[in-house]
């Protein structure tokens, strides 16, 4: 903080030519932001050419807030959002995705968890929003959105499309996402996991919500299972890293009758189609897992048009 005891916070937005980057951008513009805080938006553009530069310099006159703009070519997310890191200067530093909108209070529940937690990290839920057109199976078990995994009583991992940085944590400065995963995907998970591993700790703002509505390419069901795959091994590949000979066979065998169990309860669910869908995308995380455990490469998720 600075002498006039202001907390300074900047909020990181990686685009890769998305048009709803003006949606995000215009829900920073309306939050609730609290007395003595200032807030700084960055804009890291992923793309090859400054595609999103324009975009951001029309909306610079409706924002309330500083804009800095990057240009961070590669169509890799984890330089993108290192990019976010190294440009900002604040006392924190929030990430929102770039087809999110804040709910006017994001910030400041964000904050004072933050501030009340002593946390490095604080995640918040991101709220999914399906159009009529989705299947209805999808729309009642809400598949996409996201919210932290507890275990043991503790947050371990994270991700990046909800959150709350402490930059001047030991654990949080000089560290950077994985730039071997910024076309898979995971870098996030990686992140966290090294995070709370050093000793970082995570805690949850259960009403800093931000909302991502439900696009027709990823309101489907192999859009779904390809996600959960890609989830399993990233967490293969970082238990594999952490264990060699009985004990990698060991836990590809855990896996493995987790995947057949969760297959197993699918099918005995046919006729429900949420509980179905909901073992059965379980069944393809756990099969990731195995994946990853085998060293199997990643599946690519950013930089592809359907990523777009």
């Amino acid at each position: 903080m600075d002498e006039r005891n202001t907390t300074r916070i900047d909020i990181g937005v990686c685009t890769y030519r998305r048009a709803s980057l003006d949606e995000a951008l215009l829900s920073l513009a309306v939050l609730s932001v609290p007395e003595n805080v200032d807030l700084r938006i960055i804009v890291a553009d992923n793309d090859k050419v400054p595609s999103a530069r324009e975009r951001v310099e029309a909306l610079r006159a409706t924002i309330p807030h500083e804009i800095a703009y990057v240009h961070c070519p590669a169509s890799n997310i984890s330089i993108a959002r290192n990019a976010c890191l190294e440009a900002a200067t604040g006392d924190f530093l929030a990430f929102i995705d770039d087809d999110e909108d804040a709910s006017e209070d994001w910030i400041s529940e964000l904050l004072a968890t933050a501030l009340a937690t002593k946390a490095d990290a604080v995640l918040g839920p991101v709220r999914s929003v399906y159009s009529s057109t989705a299947p209805d199976w999808m729309r009642h078990g809400d598949f996409h959105s996201t919210l932290p995994v507890w275990v043991g009583g503790e947050i371990r991992t994270g991700y990046t499309c909800n959150v709350l940085l402490r930059l001047g944590s030991p654990h949080v400065a000089g560290r950077r996402f994985n730039l071997a995963l910024g076309r898979t995907g995971g870098e996030d998970t990686e992140f966290f996991s090294e995070m709370h591993g050093a000793g970082g700790t995570i805690a949850y703002a259960e009403n800093a919500y931000v909302y991502e509505p439900v696009t027709e390419n990823r309101a489907d069901l192999v859009w779904l299972a390809k996600r959960r795959f890609r989830f399993g091994q990233t967490h293969g590949r970082l238990l594999l890293e952490k264990s060699t000979g009985a004990r990698r066979l060991q836990q590809i065998g855990l896996a493995g009758a987790k995947a057949a169990f969760c297959y197993a309860a699918a099918l005995a669910c046919i006729v429900i189609p949420v509980t179905r869908y909901r073992y059965g995308l379980r069944g393809v995380m756990h099969s990731g897992v195995v994946s990853g455990l085998l060293g199997i490469r990643e599946i690519r998720q950013y930089g592809t048009a359907e990523a777009a």
